[in-house]
């Protein structure tokens, strides 16, 4: 285990306050923000969290030398546990980096696999293409006399939001 870490106490991070012993001080973001892409305030992909999660360490390590008098005011026997437990916790953050890059990669992959899939949906429900096995005449409608072909399916994201069990809260007849 590296010198720097094994002195590094152990902080929570809630927004951009660090909370550390009791101790609430104000992390400077300036360059953190930095090594994210601009689309972070979009949500932001596995690959995005895990550059997120480096960033932090690496300020949370340059913090680390602040807060040295936390460890030394401990016995030399809970020092060397704490010393320890944050070497498992450096190992599950590896781990945990790992993680996210794999997942990126998965998903980067998948997402490369469902994008014909996409593109036809999207024909069939903006009527760009018509499916086989419907005639002209299925797709004619006769209102007053006057023939109005439908193309494509109307109101399909509307159905699917208004019947999705999470997303049917959220619609309002004034989204429509």
């Amino acid at each position: 285990m590296a010198h720097s870490q094994s002195r590094m106490p152990r902080v929570m991070v809630l927004g951009l306050i660090v909370f550390s012993q009791n101790k609430k001080e104000t992390l400077d973001m300036s360059d953190i923000s930095a090594s994210l892409p601009a689309a972070a305030a979009a949500a932001l992909s596995a690959g995005d969290r895990a550059g997120l999660v480096n960033a932090l360490k690496h300020k949370l390590q340059n913090l680390s030398g602040e807060h040295s008098d936390v460890l030394e005011s401990l016995t030399p026997a809970v020092r060397k546990r704490v010393e320890v437990l944050q070497g498992i916790q450096s190992q599950h953050d590896e781990l945990e980096a790992k993680f996210f890059e794999e997942r990126a990669a998965l998903e980067a992959k998948y997402q490369k696999l469902y994008e014909p899939l996409h593109s036809k949906r999207y024909d069939i429900v903006n009527g760009v293409v018509e499916v086989d096995g419907v005639k002209s005449e299925d797709a004619m409608e006769q209102t007053d006399d006057k023939a109005i072909e439908e193309k494509g399916v109307p109101n399909f994201w509307l159905t699917a939001m208004k019947t999705n069990e999470m997303l049917t809260k959220e619609v309002h007849t004034y989204h429509v």
